[in-house]
């Protein structure tokens, strides 16, 4: 069987990652797996992209020019929004028809690489692995507390328009008519049950077939190290209390929380606790704000290599993801599988990977008191050690590449049969 994944990027961001990894797995079960890509900035043979200067070039540009509807909405959030109206590269379709795959599995392909149009040029069966809402909006994301994607997008908090034929409208009818294209050759596939079930509720995906497979990790990497030796490789204090925080554009995407972890952090001040053994680590970001002379803010940058990331999750004692939307979090499955507890809110794809008390913390959604009352609980009160265990028992039992990419098998032979 040869498959062929189509991502944006190869190892940058969590979709590509999560696409990636995918990739190796099925790679590892002995299926000839490729990944197509617009922007290849690792070494692998098996992801291919573009190959000629010009290919390259216009590469750079696809991302930018995507984003020129937007120009008319001079009050848009900060919330990634996708028009997705830039044709695709010709390449795209010369490397299928070279690879001639049995499935073309889709992830995120926006930033300008794949129009949604272009899906019905596909010649073969799909399967699309929803990363975020973006398969089943009018163009956001994430959508926030809107639901106008259960009946038809427009309106469009995300471009703060007041028009019921704005551009999320447009995006929404061009998804629609693709979408009943092609619905005789698409399975989607989504890795949490909050996104099936937003999915399941939309008016573009509500009638296609879904299933729920969480993205794999190899825990034969992604595992427990000790702890001083990685705070060593970090230059990490021995005698300090670590909270790690972190993701892509950690304290400037307002999505990743961390203005409600500083809302915790500020309750933690002001508890009956000492504070002064604890440091704040942030990675994701170079520099940020130093709040208070008795609470310090470590800055380690972006880290992109997963050796020092794994060394990072293994320094600390607990990891906070304060997202306020999130499918199945990259950070929160890593670090569970290097046996860190995690500290998290009660929303979407966290309940998949996070038993309360058990494993980790699941706060109240959106309560920086709650929040504090997690990350002081596992810090002082749970008993850390059956924590770590059950954190990296849940991610072997249920997200190992030797539970998740058999039900991946099972799925794609039964689309090519």
């Amino acid at each position: 069987m040869r498959i062929l994944h189509i991502n944006t990027n190869d190892i940058f961001g969590g979709a590509a990652r999560a696409a990636y990894r995918l990739h190796k797995g099925l790679q590892r079960a002995g299926v000839e797996s490729w990944m197509l890509v617009q922007q290849k900035m690792g070494d692998d043979p098996s992801v291919v992209g573009p190959r000629t200067r010009w290919e390259k070039g216009t590469a750079l540009l696809r991302s930018f020019l995507d984003q020129l509807p937007l120009r008319r909405y001079n009050y848009k959030s900060t919330t990634l929004f996708s028009p997705s109206w830039v044709p695709s590269p010709r390449y795209v379709f010369e490397i299928i028809d070279e690879l001639d795959p049995d499935v073309v599995h889709l992830h995120w392909i926006t930033g300008g690489f794949l129009r949604i149009e272009d899906l019905k040029k596909i010649k073969r069966p799909l399967v699309w692995t929803m990363h975020d809402m973006w398969p089943f909006s009018g163009g956001c994301h994430l959508t926030g507390e809107c639901r106008a994607y259960e009946v038809v997008c427009g309106k469009c908090p995300v471009l703060e328009s007041e028009r019921e034929k704005d551009l999320s409208n447009s995006v929404f009818s061009r998804k629609q008519r693709t979408l009943k294209a092609v619905a005789h050759k698409i399975y989607i596939i989504s890795p949490s049950h909050w996104l099936v079930h937003c999915a399941q509720k939309s008016a573009l995906l509500k009638e296609c077939p879904i299933e729920i497979l969480p993205n794999p990790i190899d825990v034969s990497i992604y595992k427990s190290v000790e702890k001083r030796f990685a705070r060593e490789l970090w230059n990490l204090p021995d005698d300090k209390k670590l909270i790690l925080f972190g993701a892509v554009s950690a304290t400037l995407d307002p999505n990743k929380g961390f203005q409600q972890l500083l809302g915790a952090l500020e309750k933690l001040r002001h508890s009956a606790r000492k504070v002064d053994d604890i440091l704040l680590v942030v990675f994701g970001s170079s520099s940020g704000p130093s709040l208070w002379e008795d609470f310090p803010i470590h800055y380690v940058g972006h880290v992109n290599d997963d050796v020092a990331l794994i060394a990072l999750y293994n320094a600390v004692d607990v990891v906070v993801v304060p997202s306020l939307q999130e499918n199945l979090s990259n950070t929160i499955m890593e670090a569970l599988s290097c046996a860190t507890p995690i500290v998290a809110f009660k929303i979407g794809g966290n309940s998949d990977m996070i038993d309360h008390q058990h494993n980790g913390y699941l706060a109240r959604p959106y309560d920086p008191e709650d929040l504090a009352r997690g990350i002081e609980w596992v810090l002082y009160e749970a008993d850390y050690e059956s924590l770590s265990r059950n954190a990296r028992r849940k991610v072997v039992e249920h997200f190992s590449f030797e539970k998740v990419v058999p039900r991946y098998l099972a799925l794609l032979e039964d689309l090519v049969s």
